[in-house]
């Protein structure tokens, strides 16, 4: 499914020149002070960590009878360490992840959304300030309009995380944040559904997200994100507003880039005011000079060969939801796309195939071994990695524009094998 979550997971997932995988996930950080994981020194018997567990829940205020009636019939499941273990051998590159979230198919299904939701969806945007377009795009990426939400209990997945995960303490807090919302009467544990990592209802919530942003917007007393259309689009519209959306200001846009621009400055840890950009030549591509002031930032995931965008914001807003950059695109795009804008217009150099990861580690290392220090060998192409290609492209006369390819990789081998004749 198309879902999100919020920092850790994505960040642990993401592979490539800032790109995702095919699907990436969200995780919000946690925020309280939780007692250890079990250790493999001393492990805890289920039930032993179970009874830890309620103890600690009903120390929260948790009500025994909510506690029992979530776990009477748990179950801790494999396939949700399978998923939460997994490492993609090959990573999607991002215009195989857009040509799928922004299809001309979802694009239709959320223009009728739009019209069959007008009147609710006018009112809550005109409160919150947060388009239409965006609120739909969101509902259409991460759940394809709600008919992907997870088939998950939501408690059998975060104990199952809990207890013998990778990041414990972490699913621990969300899933203590999981049976305040059944205490609540929010809903019933038998609805509570979600993905393997938890992320629940039509626009993809962790419980302490729920927590937080939540709003019962339809006024029957229950926060339902499952089933309840106003209750997710307010919901969702608190959730972006608060991580740092600016009423009236667009994401971004795509631009052009002139035949001198300084790519080592396409970074979105470089931060300009728009006004500095447009002294750089950067433009529309209707060539007009760029209007607005603020700051933004240059935002290449294909290199020199793929489209530009000038970001604001309110992308980084959207990365607040999800920080995959070709997920903040998408959403992006999605709802430019509904809203009657066109979608991108530069080509993608589609003939370029995904580096796995084995080969993103090679050219790392041999990044590494010729000197240009891209940092750890871990197979995410992160910032550092992408200014050491930079700077091997700089040594043999390429553009500099820090995406690896497998073009690029051949040429670090011919560099390494004349390195090592020479020595």
């Amino acid at each position: 499914m198309k879902h999100s979550l919020r920092v850790l997971l994505a960040a642990a997932l993401l592979a490539g020149c800032q790109t995702t995988n095919a699907n990436p996930v969200t995780t919000a950080t946690p925020a309280d002070t939780v007692i250890a994981a079990p250790t493999a020194q001393q492990p805890l018997s289920f039930q032993d960590w179970l009874a830890g567990l309620r103890t600690e829940a009903l120390a929260q205020g948790i009500r025994p009878a909510t506690f029992d009636r979530a776990f009477a019939r748990v179950q801790l499941r494999d396939r949700v360490i399978e998923l939460d273990s997994s490492q993609p051998e090959f990573a999607r590159q991002p215009w195989q992840y857009l040509d799928s979230a922004v299809n001309e198919n979802r694009v239709r299904n959320g223009r009728e959304k739009i019209q069959q939701n007008g009147a609710l969806l006018k009112r809550i945007s005109a409160r919150a300030g947060v388009p239409t377009e965006i609120l739909v795009a969101f509902w259409g990426i991460e759940t394809d309009f709600g008919r992907e939400t997870g088939g998950f209990p939501v408690v059998d997945a975060l104990t199952t995380l809990a207890y013998k995960g990778r990041r414990a303490a972490y699913f621990r807090t969300e899933l203590l944040a999981a049976l305040k919302i059944l205490d609540s009467g929010d809903i019933a544990p038998e609805r509570m559904s979600g993905s393997w990592a938890g992320a629940m209802g039509m626009t993809q919530f962790m419980p302490t997200i729920f927590l937080k942003h939540a709003i019962d917007e339809d006024g029957d007393g229950k926060r339902d994100i499952w089933g309840s259309l106003p209750d997710v689009f307010a919901s969702t519209a608190k959730f972006v507003l608060a991580n740092g959306w600016r009423t009236g200001e667009r994401w971004g846009e795509e631009v052009t880039l002139p035949a001198d621009f300084p790519y080592e400055q396409a970074e979105l840890t470089v931060s300009k005011p728009v006004a500095e950009w447009r002294r750089l030549g950067v433009r529309p591509l209707d060539g007009a000079e760029l209007a607005g002031d603020g700051n933004a930032s240059v935002l290449l995931l294909a290199g020199a060969a793929g489209p530009a965008f000038l970001v604001r914001e309110n992308f980084r807003a959207i990365m607040k939801y999800n920080p995959s950059t070709s997920y903040a695109l998408a959403v992006a795009l999605l709802a430019d796309r509904m809203s009657g804008r066109p979608g991108i217009q530069a080509s993608w150099p589609r003939h370029e195939p995904a580096l796995s990861r084995d080969e993103r580690i090679e050219l790392q290392e041999r990044l590494a071994a010729l000197g240009f220090e891209p940092g750890t060998a871990d197979g995410i192409v992160g910032a550092n990695t992408r200014n050491a290609v930079r700077r091997f492209q700089k040594s043999i006369g390429a553009v500099p524009d820090g995406f690896a390819t497998k073009t690029l990789l051949e040429r670090l081998r011919q560099a390494s094998g004349v390195a090592a004749t020479a020595g």
